[in-house]
């Protein structure tokens, strides 16, 4: 019979502090619960520590060009509150919308298509405060000058599932909103539109986003309103395309992010990989939205061929990690990372007891977590 965990909901750093120090055994760290079919499934623990009540912007000073924020914070609540301000974090994942959290997204390295210019959250998270599973509160970078034991914890908490320590606060680089978006829109075949991505990214037109899906190529342009506009024209020129109107856009990066949540598996390669990657997967790119700047491409596939996926992608020295339930036998990631034995390192020195999130990242740290 399974018995109902303790849930734990603290408010700030000191109840998390206490609320990991004062419990023995595995702890599930949970937030929004958008991903929660992602990787492996945690598993059954007998606390959860639950991070929606730990919201609220700590420091924002529009002129430093950074905030400071509590990890349970939806990242659409704080940009709402810095687009009062003509600011923004540029970066755009798909289950933004549906309240996913800044810690979430941290935790398991969700990107959109905007990392294509300003980088994924690795690259926007300048500092973070993390408690470690004895109730340890280590400081790193941001607001803090120093590392806390040679260990830069923003960069480790970026894709850990919660297996090293709680995120309970972060530091992020806020960037201006643009005065001007426009987006290109040219119909074409996935292995033309790769064709024309070599040559958008080599050129003039600075495209903050390339993506393709459903048959279009979609480049997204930022900038000063004369300058973008002039941009988004030469190249729609160039491609044979369109520029989109307002709405328009909107509606076609509305149902780019649709493809994107309800995608099976996501995979990154190098770029010009990625058609020959998708070809091998049998998809023909359908039901499959592509980063052609970025290599990473979200891809909709039936349970029995998920394995094809990761060993198509593992061939092309990838990655890849469903991002839904899966059943019993398929695997949740592709192919082992190289670096496992620093993975397996980290944990031994963060999380000695393998207390936190024990499952969620399957077999690569099974004798190194607790059991209940």
């Amino acid at each position: 019979m399974t018995s109902t965990p303790t849930m734990l909901a603290p408010t700030d750093i000191h109840e998390a502090h206490e609320a990991l120090a004062d419990t023995q055994g595995p702890v599930e760290i949970r937030g929004a619960g958008t991903a929660s079919g992602w990787a492996d499934p945690a598993r059954i623990a007998p606390t959860v520590l639950d991070t929606t009540r730990m919201t609220g912007v700590l420091t924002y000073n529009p002129a430093d060009m950074t905030v400071s924020v509590r990890a349970g914070t939806p990242l659409r609540v704080l940009e709402a509150e810095l687009a009062a301000h003509r600011q923004r974090i540029a970066f755009d994942a798909a289950r933004t919308q549906r309240g996913a959290t800044v810690g979430g997204l941290v935790a398991t390295a969700d990107s959109g298509p905007l990392s294509l210019a300003y980088g994924s959250l690795r690259d926007l998270v300048i500092g973070a405060t993390v408690v470690l599973a004895d109730g340890t509160v280590a400081r790193t970078g941001g607001h803090v000058i120093k590392n806390v034991a040679g260990y830069d914890l923003a960069k480790l908490a970026h894709g850990s599932y919660g297996v090293f320590g709680l995120l309970a606060e972060i530091v992020l680089r806020v960037h201006p909103i643009p005065s001007a978006t426009r987006t290109v829109c040219v119909e074409v075949p996935l292995h033309t539109a790769a064709e024309h991505a070599v040559s958008v990214l080599s050129g003039q037109s600075e495209p903050v986003a390339l993506e393709w899906f459903d048959g279009m190529l979609l480049a997204r342009l930022e900038g000063t309103t004369e300058g973008t506009e002039a941009r988004a024209r030469r190249l729609a020129a160039d491609l044979g395309g369109t520029v989109l109107d307002e709405d328009s856009a909107d509606t076609v990066w509305a149902r780019h992010a649709e493809l994107v949540e309800a995608a099976s598996v996501r995979i990154g390669v190098r770029p010009s990989r990625l058609p020959g990657v998708l070809a091998a997967c049998g998809t023909g790119g359908t039901g499959a939205a592509v980063g052609l700047g970025t290599g990473v491409a979200t891809l909709s596939v039936p349970d029995p061929d998920i394995e094809t996926v990761h060993d198509a992608v593992t061939a092309a020295q990838g990655t890849s990690v469903v991002r839904r339930a899966v059943p019993r036998g398929v695997r949740a990631w592709g192919q082992v990372p190289s670096a496992v034995r620093v993975l397996r390192a980290l944990k031994d020195e963060l999380d000695p007891e393998g207390r936190l999130c024990p499952g969620r990242l399957g077999s690569w740290l099974d004798d190194r977590e607790a059991t209940p």
